[in-house]
């Protein structure tokens, strides 16, 4: 089965095909992440009039090699996301569902990241396990006993881990996007095993949820009350113990959950997916559960049409067209 995926819930606009869930026989791509970069941070607005501008050549390079017959369905991510951005993504594929009389797959973007994994894989997750989304918007646990079962258990109370690099990044005169940033900058300083001046965030809490907002207040003042000034240096070595103390807090919270539910297998997705040390720390917590972790391909760890078209095959069904309506503040579901 061919599914063409579309996703527009942020700053990127992606088309794909995806031949049973998981051979990607074309992937587009555009991202306006330029344009924010010049803000700091993603302007809704600037996202969507950028997506209405590239949406039609997207689809077109995506498409262009595909025999248009053997397409089978259509799926889009409907949210959660930015309001602007979901309408053109949502009200394009209804329009190309009803002129080409292929069926509708909606897909919540969250699910879309977790089946990221099956995209391209030599091996594909066991059930049941457990999903880790960690992104720019979001920070969610969910634990699946299967493909079609979402039982969110932890989110985050404040901040998304995304979000705090991207602030942290900027207090410390980073570009954006602020997590590629941190990491690099991190790599240039050796820091002291046990000597991290931030907290691990939720530490000993008998829950699943996580909590940014206080490291990223830590990391402030702490610069404050040091009154360093952000040379290159003081800047590697603050990023080194923020960026540890992101991680140490994912990672404790992901094998607590592991080591609760029994799971067979560590799914991870999101934009964070990418950060290296957040790779190796769950690589740990896989061995120390004797789990199976699994990352996206770097290139499916941004938001793509791809994860969508793979979702709608494992986890979806059609709807009615014109019964699918954007929504920028759904969960899992």
């Amino acid at each position: 089965m061919k599914i063409l995926g579309i996703e527009s819930t942020c700053d990127e606009t992606g088309a794909a095909v995806v031949e049973n869930g998981t051979k990607v026989l074309a992937n587009s791509l555009a991202t306006s992440a330029l344009e924010h970069a010049r803000f700091g941070g993603v302007v809704p607005e600037v996202a969507a009039r950028e997506q209405v501008k590239v949406l039609v050549p997207t689809l077109a390079s995506a498409v262009k090699d595909v025999n248009f017959d053997s397409i089978d369905a259509i799926a889009v991510s409907y949210g959660p996301g930015l309001i602007g951005s979901l309408l053109v993504g949502v009200e394009s594929a209804k329009a190309l569902a009803l002129a080409w009389e292929k069926p509708l797959i909606p897909v919540n973007h969250l699910v879309g990241h977790i089946y990221s994994n099956w995209l391209e894989a030599k091996r594909l997750p066991q059930f049941p396990l457990i999903g880790l989304v960690v992104s720019g918007g979001h920070t969610d646990l969910v634990y699946m006993r299967n493909s079609r079962d979402f039982n969110l258990i932890g989110s985050t109370l404040d901040d998304a881990a995304g979000e705090a690099f991207d602030k942290v990044a900027r207090y410390l005169g980073l570009p954006y996007p602020g997590g590629p940033q941190i990491e690099k900058a991190a790599i240039g300083f050796c820091g002291v095993a046990g000597k991290n001046p931030f907290p691990v965030s939720m530490a000993g809490k008998d829950n699943s949820d996580f909590s940014f907002s206080g490291i990223k207040t830590a990391v402030v003042r702490y610069v404050e009350k040091n009154h360093l000034k952000l040379t290159n240096n003081y800047i590697s070595m603050v990023a080194f113990y923020f960026e540890n103390a992101v991680v140490d807090s994912i990672a404790s919270r992901v094998k607590k959950s592991a080591t609760s539910y029994k799971v067979r297998s560590l799914v991870i997705g999101g934009g964070v997916a990418a950060n290296k040390r957040l790779r190796r720390a769950l690589l740990r917590v896989a061995s120390e559960t004797k789990t199976e972790v699994y990352f996206p391909k770097i290139g499916f760890s941004v938001d793509n049409g791809a994860m969508i078209a793979a979702a709608a095959f494992f986890a979806g069904k059609p709807v009615d067209p014109l019964t699918i309506q954007a929504d920028s503040g759904l969960h899992f579901d």
